[in-house]
This record gives C-alpha cells, sequence and structure tokens, in this order.
C-alpha cells in the first residue's frame, strides 16, 4: 500500500507542476477566444444598446448608447488580448466581470437559466471563469509572471 501512497504522491507533485502553468493558460486562452468573438461581433456589427439603454444599471444607464457600445467593443477586444499573453489580466478580469454584469443584468437576468433562450447561464459561467483570473493572476503561463519575475 506504501508505494501506491508514494506514486501516486509523486503523480500529484508533478500534476501541480503542470497545473501552475496549464490551468490558468487554459482558462484564459477560452475566455480569450469567447471575449474576442463577442469583440469582433460588436465592432463589425449595428448598435443595440438604444433598445435596452433603460435596462442598464447606473451609471451606464445614462452614458451615450454610442459611448456604451464602443465601452463593451473595446473591453472586449483589449480584455481578450491582455487574457491572450496574460498581461494585466486581474485589471482585464475585474473589467470583464463589470461588463458581464451589466450584460446579465440589462441582457440575459429576464430570460432564465437557459442558453437557448438567452438567459443567464452563460454570463454566470464567464464570471465564474474570470473570478480566479482576478483572484489568482494568471498562473505562471503569463507576462504577469515574467514581468514579475524581472521586478523581483
Amino acid at each position: 500500500m506504501k508505494p501506491l501512497i508514494e506514486l501516486s504522491q509523486k503523480a500529484f507533485t508533478l500534476l501541480n507542476g503542470i497545473g501552475d502553468y496549464v490551468s490558468m493558460l487554459a482558462l484564459r486562452l477560452l475566455l480569450a477566444w469567447e471575449f474576442w468573438a463577442a469583440g469582433v461581433k460588436k465592432f463589425n456589427g449595428q448598435n443595440w444598446f438604444e433598445r435596452i439603454q433603460d435596462d442598464f444599471p447606473f451609471p451606464f444607464s445614462v452614458i451615450p448608447t454610442d459611448i456604451s457600445w464602443a465601452i463593451a467593443t473595446w473591453s472586449e477586444l483589449i480584455g481578450a488580448a491582455a487574457l491572450f499573453v496574460g498581461l494585466g489580466t486581474r485589471y482585464a478580469a475585474a473589467t470583464l466581470i463589470i461588463l458581464d454584469i451589466v450584460a446579465l443584468v440589462s441582457v440575459h437576468a429576464d430570460n432564465g437559466y437557459n442558453v437557448c433562450s438567452n438567459g443567464f447561464k452563460l454570463p454566470l459561467i464567464y464570471f465564474l471563469m474570470l473570478l480566479p483570473l482576478l483572484l489568482n493572476g494568471p498562473g505562471k503561463a503569463s507576462l504577469d509572471a515574467l514581468v514579475a519575475r524581472y521586478f523581483k
């Protein structure tokens, strides 16, 4: 039994070492892909925020919709790029969490949970995926980690 426990401990140590690099990288890359796609769609699309401006929480409800559209578009594009390379990851995660909460409240909350009915499931998943990046940072496979090692 003891050799099995020792083997398990070695395997878990190896997995922890790999996880220090891969887990947050995978999370960042998936979120970057999703937010990039949403930002590109907004960048190339028509502003539909005028239809829902009254549903935005304050202060977004009083900001002109052209400005809100630009903030949302560029937050998604710049945030996705930051997540992709892992630079300014906590700032990007915080920005995208705010954007996500506004989208949840103003667009998705009244549609139930189901993704197919434009419900709040997807924004909730994004929020829960962004939270570890905000709280723990981007992981070792990031420019943030490289910068931190340089200035140590």
